[in-house]
C-alpha cells in the first residue's frame, strides 16, 4: 500500500524536474537568438548596432577617446520642459533690432591715397582684432592704403601667427575693397623709405586724425602705428566711419578657412551632447597675475603670480590688494564659484559645459569642485585628437580663435570675468542676434559666496532665488540695442543710415563698435 503511494509522486517529481528543464532550454536559447541575431534579419540589424556597424556620426566626427555615445540629455516634453526651456535655453526676443551696416546715400569709395599705413597690433586674439577694425577706420579717415596689420609676436602668449595664419587674409581684402585700398605688403622702393613711427593717442576723435595725422603725409610717405588697441574715440564718430568699423570686425574680419572648419568640427561635437553652455573660464596664469586675484590659491601660487607681475615692464600696477580688488567685482569668478552660480541658476548637473580658455591656473585642483558639479565639462583637448590640434597647438591666438567660435555659436554664453573676450563675443552674438548671454554680477556675488563660505546662509532655493532675481534686474538694465553702430529698429528698415542712439544706463555716453556694451548682462533670465 504504501509502495503504491510513492509512485504517483515520484512521477510528478520527474515532471516537474522535466518542465524546469525544458524552460531552462528555452530561455537560454531565446537569450543566445537575442545576442546574436541572424544577419538575414535586416530590420533587426537596423535596430541595434553592432560592433561591425557603429553609428555613422560618431565615427565621423568623434577621435577615438570620444567614440562612445553621449550622455542622454533630459527631454523637454511636457509643460514642465518647455518651462524648462524658457528659463534656461530660450534666447531673448531681438526686440526688433537688425543688423545695420550699410553705408549711408552719402558715401563714397576712397579717395585718392596720400600714403601707407603700417599697423603693429598688440595683445592677444580679441585686443588685436578691435584693434585691426579701428585701424582701418583710421586708414579711411587719412586716406592712407592699409598694409595687412603685423600681430603681436612679443606679447606674453609669445605667439608667431602671421595675419594669414589667423583670418582669411583675401577675403577681408576684397569685402573692405570699397572703403579702404589694402595691400599684402610695402612696395619694394619703399621698404626702405624714412618712415614715421607714431603712436596715437587713446580714444582720439575725428579731428586728431584729419588734422595732426593727416598733417604727416607732407613729409612721409609710411606712418607705422606702433599700437592699434584704443585709438580711435568710441563716441561722436561719424556714422559711417562706425558702420565700416563693424563691417571689419562682423563681416570682413572672418577666420582662415581652416580654423572655421575646425571650430565647425568642435561645434557639431558638442551639439551631439545637446544644448550648451560656453563657459569662458578666465583662470588663467596671465589674468591672474594681471588682476592680482588669489583667493582661494595657496601662499605659493599666489606668490608666484605676484613675481610674474613684478617682472613683466609692461604691466604698470604692481601692488594690488586682493581682497579689495575682488569686493570690487574686479577678480573672475574662481571655477568653484562658477558652479554655484550655475546651480543657483538652475542648470542641472547633466548640462554640457564648454570650457572656453587655456591652461586653467591649478589645473585639476582648482576645476575638481565645479567638475563634481557639472562633469561633463567639454574644451578643445576633449573634443578633437592631439593630431586634429596639433596645427594649432603651438598658437595661443589660433586656439583662442577655436573658443571664439565654439562660443559664438553656443546656446548660452556665461563669461566669468568681463575682458577683451568676453565684450568680443557678447557684441558680436547680439549682431548676430545669437542664444543667451549670461555676466555674472561679480560684485554682489562674491558678497553671497562670502556668507555662504562662513555659514551665514547655505545653498538652496533662497540663494537661488536671490541670484536670479538679481541678475534678471540687472538684464532688465541694459541697453537691448547692443552695439548701436551695427543695428536698428525692424520698423525702420527701409530707412538707409539710421541706426538707435540708445544710451546705456551705466555709462553716460554711447558705447559703439566694435567693443560691447559694458558692464552688465544681457536680458539674461
Amino acid at each position: 500500500m504504501k509502495k503504491r503511494k510513492w509512485i504517483p509522486l515520484v512521477v510528478l517529481r520527474k515532471l516537474l524536474i522535466a518542465a524546469i528543464c525544458s524552460i531552462a532550454f528555452v530561455a537560454l536559447f531565446s537569450a543566445r537568438v537575442h545576442i546574436v541575431p541572424s544577419s538575414k534579419d535586416q530590420r533587426f540589424n537596423d535596430k541595434i548596432s553592432t560592433t561591425q556597424d557603429p553609428q555613422s556620426w560618431m565615427r565621423e566626427l568623434a577621435p577615438p577617446h570620444l567614440s562612445k555615445a553621449p550622455l542622454p540629455t533630459p527631454k523637454l516634453s511636457g509643460s514642465k520642459g518647455n518651462l524648462d526651456y524658457q528659463k534656461l535655453w530660450k534666447p531673448p526676443s531681438n526686440r526688433g533690432f537688425l543688423p545695420c551696416t550699410n553705408p549711408t546715400p552719402n558715401y563714397t569709395t576712397p579717395a585718392e591715397s596720400q600714403g601707407y599705413l603700417l599697423v603693429h597690433t598688440n595683445g592677444g586674439l580679441n585686443q588685436m582684432r578691435s584693434g585691426i577694425c579701428d585701424m582701418v577706420a583710421v586708414a579711411r579717415i587719412i586716406n592712407a592704403t592699409l598694409v595687412i596689420p603685423e600681430l603681436d609676436k612679443r606679447s606674453f602668449w609669445q605667439d608667431t601667427s602671421n595675419f594669414s595664419d589667423i583670418f582669411d587674409e583675401e577675403y577681408f581684402m576684397n569685402s573692405l575693397a570699397n572703403d579702404v585700398k589694402i595691400i599684402k605688403k610695402l612696395p619694394k622702393e619703399l621698404v626702405n623709405a624714412t618712415r614715421v613711427v607714431k603712436q596715437f593717442i587713446s580714444w582720439s576723435g575725428m579731428d586728431y586724425y584729419e588734422n595732426e595725422i593727416a598733417s604727416l603725409w607732407e613729409d612721409y610717405q609710411v606712418i607705422r602705428a606702433s599700437k592699434s588697441d584704443s585709438r580711435l574715440a568710441n563716441n561722436n564718430l561719424p556714422p559711417d566711419i562706425q558702420k565700416l568699423r563693424c563691417r571689419a570686425c562682423y563681416e570682413a574680419l572672418r577666420f582662415s578657412p581652416r580654423i572655421e572648419q575646425m571650430g565647425k568640427l568642435l561645434v557639431e561635437r558638442m551639439r551631439s551632447f545637446g544644448p550648451y553652455i560656453a563657459l569662458h573660464l578666465r583662470y588663467e596664469k596671465d589674468m591672474l597675475a594681471f588682476s592680482g586675484c588669489t583667493h582661494d590659491l595657496s601662499p605659493v601660487e599666489a606668490e608666484e603670480l605676484r613675481s610674474i607681475r613684478e617682472n613683466i615692464s609692461y604691466w604698470k600696477i604692481k601692488e594690488i590688494d586682493p581682497i579689495e580688488q575682488r569686493s570690487k567685482g574686479l577678480c573672475p569668478l574662481t571655477p568653484k564659484e562658477v558652479g554655484i552660480f550655475l546651480t543657483a541658476l538652475g542648470y542641472p548637473s547633466t548640462t554640457p559645459i564648454y570650457i572656453a580658455a587655456g591652461e586653467i591656473y591649478g589645473g585639476e585642483s582648482h576645476m575638481a569642485e565645479l567638475r563634481f558639479r557639472y562633469p561633463l565639462l567639454m574644451s578643445k583637448e576633449k573634443l578633437a585628437s592631439i593630431e586634429e590640434l596639433e596645427p594649432f597647438s603651438n598658437h595661443a591666438s589660433q586656439m583662442a580663435a577655436l573658443d571664439y567660435i565654439v562660443s559664438i555659436e553656443s546656446d548660452v554664453f556665461i563669461p566669468s570675468y568681463s575682458g577683451n573676450m568676453a565684450k568680443a563675443v557678447e557684441g558680436h552674438r547680439r549682431f548676430l542676434g545669437r542664444g543667451r548671454t549670461i555676466s555674472p554680477d561679480k560684485k554682489a556675488l562674491v558678497h553671497l559666496f562670502d556668507k555662504l563660505e562662513q555659514g551665514i546662509i547655505t545653498e538652496g532655493k533662497k540663494l537661488s532665488n536671490r541670484i536670479i532675481d538679481l541678475h534678471r534686474r540687472r538684464g532688465e538694465h541694459q541697453s537691448d540695442s547692443g552695439q548701436e553702430c551695427s543695428i536698428r529698429p525692424k520698423q525702420n528698415a527701409a530707412i538707409s543710415g539710421l541706426y538707435p542712439t540708445v544710451k546705456h544706463p551705466r555709462v553716460s555716453q554711447l558705447r559703439t563698435c566694435p567693443v560691447a556694451v559694458e558692464p552688465g548682462g544681457f536680458r539674461q533670465i
